[in-house]
């Protein structure tokens, strides 16, 4: 992050210094520079903005455009365009600060190195994923160079690239290091300093996207009381970390532990409009935390509204092509999906997978699962053979990135048995049913199974017993029948 003066309380003296100085006097601009950090810290951005403003035009005319003054101010001021959601803005800054400093500093002094971390967060926030990893790799390997695997820039660099292996679907990688960080920081800062337990709730993230729900689930039990007693129950870090806790609670169906985080969801959301604004990219993440929290209780209608409120935000701040953007738009087809308007959620399955396939790679776990979804809603409609390919393919790429045993891979194994079925391909069926079985009941192991993952386990136990059946007597007495509702994958 920027280097910034330490907060403190402005009083009276600071305006009579501006008046009195003028506002290119270095004595001002420290007062000034002060009073816009304190700013940003209490989440009035657009005060710290009008503030890093000046500030940044005065210094050019003092010290000139590259004194490390002048460039601290703009990289504060991208610090705050960040903040704000205005990527494009912060971005612009942030390369002129660091290809400067490059030329100045060189590329691996301390300064240099901390504006390429900003920009490849910056990159990481608009989705360029692949340009965020290959700065954070120059960047962690400078740091070990210069001060060593342990020292707390060198872990804040490896999380930070950890955390971009993630949103490509490399868990495994990106699990390594989380380990790495977090048992360093361990030992470094203790068990409950805020950066330690800032890495165990991201490693908890990591074994989540895995399916390690149960590892996940002590991790964030872990972070969520340690913040709790040390933040207090209404802190930023300690909210978001119950809605985490809430989100694993859901997935193992425990709706009684997870409902409870519905208020406190509605307090993040109201909290962050009155102090981010309504479009924040923080903002829209809470709407969408309470979205799931409001469509896992099958309020879609309501859910509806909040998906839409966070799709429309995105896109006008994020683009159209942004993963967060596309994370709403599949939700929002999910959601109009399970009200039946099968037309509405094909067209926006469709440009997501389309999207996801050009910018994420076919591989990408998130392409996977938006070919999953779209073969639901092709099986909502009766339309096999589109359902059918799409489904083999998903499950293939699945058993092949992720392993049998995932709790995605044996989704799309109970997927595939039910368009088999329901073509009448009961040999192609009879083959997956015993695996399907086998596997989502693997999963209790990890979670307990959820409604609806019982209700795909007595389904394919039925029509697998019926299927031997049938099977007996002839291969072409069966008679076609729809998915169950809550087929379509969410």
């Amino acid at each position: 992050m920027p280097v910034s003066t330490p907060a403190f309380i402005p009083t009276p003296d600071d305006e009579n210094k501006k008046r009195l100085l003028g506002e290119e006097d270095p004595e001002t601009l420290t007062s000034m520079r002060n009073l816009a950090y304190t700013y940003r810290e209490q989440g009035r951005l657009k005060e710290a903005e009008t503030l890093y403003i000046q500030i940044t035009e005065a210094s050019k005319q003092l010290l000139g455009e590259e004194h490390p003054d002048t460039l601290m101010s703009m990289a504060n001021l991208a610090y705050t365009y960040w903040e704000q959601g205005r990527f494009k803005e912060a971005e612009s800054l942030f390369i002129q600060v660091t290809e400067v400093r490059k030329r100045l500093l060189g590329e691996e002094h301390p300064d240099t190195l901390t504006s390429m971390g900003n920009l490849a967060h910056i990159y990481r926030q608009q989705g360029r994923l692949k340009e965020a990893e290959s700065l954070f790799i120059q960047v962690t390997e400078a740091w070990k160079r210069i001060l060593g695997d342990e020292h707390p820039d060198t872990l804040r660099s490896m999380a930070d690239l950890a955390h971009t292996y993630l949103g490509q679907g490399h868990w495994k990688e990106a699990e390594t290091l989380s380990i790495q960080v977090t048992e360093a920081r361990k030992q470094l800062l203790g068990e409950e300093h805020p950066d330690t337990l800032m890495s165990m709730a991201n490693l908890a993230y990591t074994y989540w996207e895995q399916g390690h729900f149960k590892e996940a689930e002590s991790l964030f039990i872990q972070v969520t009381e340690a913040r709790k007693r040390l933040l207090g129950e209404e802190h930023p870090d300690t909210l978001e970390s119950m809605d985490k806790l809430a989100a694993v609670y859901f997935n193992q169906g425990r709706w009684k532990e997870a409902e409870e985080a519905e208020s406190l969801s509605i307090q993040v959301t109201e909290a962050r409009k009155r102090i981010l604004g309504d479009e924040h990219p923080n903002t829209l993440t809470a709407i969408m935390n309470l979205c799931t929290i409001v469509s896992k209780q099958g309020r879609w209608k309501e859910a509806e509204v909040l998906a839409i409120q966070v799709l429309e935000g995105r896109r006008r701040l994020l683009g159209e092509q942004h993963p967060d953007t596309l994370t709403a738009m599949m939700t929002l087809s999910s959601i109009v999906a399970r009200e039946g308007n099968w037309k509405e959620a094909e067209g926006l399955a469709i440009q997501v997978l389309e999207t996801r396939r050009r910018i994420q790679g076919e591989e990408h776990p998130d392409t996977l699962e938006s070919m999953d979804n779209l073969a639901a809603i092709y099986s909502h409609q009766e339309r096999w053979k589109e359902a059918e390919g799409l489904s083999l393919h998903t499950l293939e790429m699945r058993r092949r990135l992720l392993g049998e045993e995932h709790p995605a891979t044996a989704e799309s194994t109970a997927n595939l048995f039910l368009i088999y079925f329901n073509q009448g391909k009961l040999d192609e069926a009879n083959e997956l049913a015993p695996g399907a079985v086998e596997r989502i009941k693997n999963m209790s192991s990890q979670q307990p199974l959820t409604d609806r993952e019982e209700r795909v386990v007595s389904l394919i136990q039925s029509q697998h017993e019926r299927m031997r059946k049938q099977m007996g007597e002839s291969h072409t007495s069966l008679t076609t029948q729809n998915p169950p509702s809550g087929y379509s994958v969410e």
